[in-house]
């Protein structure tokens, strides 16, 4: 009896072991500034395990690095990467039944991934700047580039066991006045993790997953500490709190809405202007003492009577560089942010784009680049403009290199629009947007308009079959004989 009760138990106490290790952080640290991160691999790959850090440590960057290197090392080299908006240690405490009640998880599918590997890693305390690099640490030591991938897309797509490839499912994270929304959404997130390794289990492709998140939910952070010491009041307060905080960056939304909209900036060759650039908010942070100090570029940039200092700025027919020269950002005497951009005639489409190649910011002899040609692209003869271009959340510019030091640096630029050829006068070209041309809705009126349209083809087909009769019968004469033939 006691030898069948045996596998059960073992498997209990690693699912135990796994929330007990990602519970020590509690005591210690700033959660604000830290996310978790899981890694396993598939069912029957056995690799060596690697030691967790003692309770209460930060994984930096370089850490990180080090084991992601030793398990990719020995390791599956498929990767499958869950990359949630948000996530803090708080998260598996509150939603992940680590007081004993196991019936309430929302991660069932992730504790049975962690119990079937061999070897699996928990690190309950990852800087934040390291998560955000995890791929371009990932695509460096694969040597291949990242793949957005979703379930359905998934099981049509064949790997190979000799072929690396590193595969990113982005999750979603929400957190509202309602408690139960974080718990909803954090179920569906773990039901697409079942979908995925069920996909990749009948694929017999061995794996390496990582589950890991951009930046740490404050608010549940917050709200779980409060319930841990204050109880029922202190969570109502600091749920009001949160709402009083909401109301307050609505109305600052609405007065910046109101104020006076200023004009772009101009890079001028002679007397025509060759480079334009808008954006109702330009900022930099860095990271600090483990605090991200942010500095808003907007007032030394745009408004009235402000003429920022372009020199360094070029532009050719083929290149374009703007760059805006600032002093005493963040503590750097002389500080740069350059735009660097290029087009060239690309066959394919029979025509010229142009794209958004560097975003680099330049202080104190050191440079920081930042790769936007991914998504930064327009036609050669248009501007390009988007509601947002950031590379921390849905990131649109990428560091070059995970050692770059773009790592401990975040650009934020909101309502961005940017020209660097063809302007004619001083007003942008016809923009570019940066979201796609079918929406929601219109991708629901085309189907709505297609049902609509069979609709009416099946009933004009029916119509069309009708037959009127053509003989009649006279009731004082003979009756109609009609042979089976006709």
């Amino acid at each position: 009896m006691a030898t069948k009760e045996t596998p059960q138990l073992r498997s209990i106490s690693a699912c135990l072991a796994v929330f007990l290790g990602l519970l020590n952080i509690l005591n210690t640290g700033n959660c604000d500034e830290q996310v978790p991160l899981i890694m396993w691999t598939s069912e029957g790959v056995s690799v060596p395990s690697q030691s967790p850090p003692t309770a209460g440590h930060i994984v930096g960057q370089q850490q990180l690095a080090s084991y992601l290197e030793k398990a990719l090392s020995v390791g599956p080299r498929n990767v499958v990467l869950f990359l949630q908006d948000k996530m803090s240690i708080e998260d598996f405490t509150m939603y992940g039944g680590a007081f004993g009640n196991k019936q309430d998880s929302v991660f069932p599918n992730l504790e049975g991934a962690l119990r079937s590997s061999s070897s699996p890693l928990v690190l309950p305390a990852v800087s934040w700047p390291a998560s955000n690099a995890v791929i371009g640490q990932l695509q460096d030591q694969l040597d291949t580039s990242p793949l957005y991938m979703d379930p359905e897309t998934l099981s049509q797509l064949r790997l190979n066991a000799s072929s690396p490839a590193l595969l990113v499912f982005r999750l979603p994270y929400g957190f509202g006045a309602d408690l139960m929304s974080a718990k909803d959404i954090l179920s569906g997130n773990d039901e697409m993790i079942g979908q995925v390794l069920s996909t990749m289990k009948t694929q017999s492709v061995p794996y390496t997953a990582i589950y890991t998140a951009l930046q740490p939910s404050r608010e549940a952070a917050s709200l779980s500490m409060e319930m841990g010491v204050g109880g029922g009041r202190s969570l109502l307060q600091a749920r009001g709190g949160w709402r009083e905080r909401e109301r307050e960056k609505e109305k600052q939304r609405k007065i910046k809405e109101k104020e006076v909209i200023y004009g772009p900036v101009e890079f001028k060759e002679g007397d025509d202007t060759c480079i334009m650039l808008w954006a109702t908010g330009l900022s930099v942070s860095i990271l600090r003492s483990g605090r991200w100090e942010e500095h808003d570029l907007t007032p030394s940039t745009f408004g009235e009577g402000v003429s920022p200092k372009l020199g360094g700025s070029t532009c050719d027919k083929s290149k374009a560089r703007l760059v805006l020269n600032y002093e005493k950002v963040l503590g750097h005497s002389s500080f740069k942010l350059i735009f660097v951009m290029s087009q060239r005639h690309y066959k394919v489409s029979a025509r010229r784009w142009f794209t958004l190649d560097a975003v680099e910011l330049e202080y104190d002899g050191t440079k920081a680049t930042f790769n936007g040609s991914r998504h930064v692209y327009a036609p050669a003869e248009y501007s390009y403009r988007c509601g947002s271009v950031t590379n921390f959340r849905w990131p649109v510019l990428i560091p070059r290199t995970s050692k770059d030091p773009a790592n401990q640096w975040r650009v934020s630029f909101a309502d961005f629009q940017i020209q660097g050829f063809n302007v004619t006068g001083s007003d942008f070209s016809y923009a570019s947007d940066c979201a796609g041309f079918f929406s929601p809705g219109i991708w629901m009126g085309l189907i709505t308009s297609l049902l609509m349209l069979l609709v009416l083809t099946y009933g004009l087909h029916m119509i069309m079959q009708l037959h009127t009769m053509d003989r009649f019968d006279d009731p004082k004469g003979p009756a109609i004989s009609v042979p089976l033939t006709e």
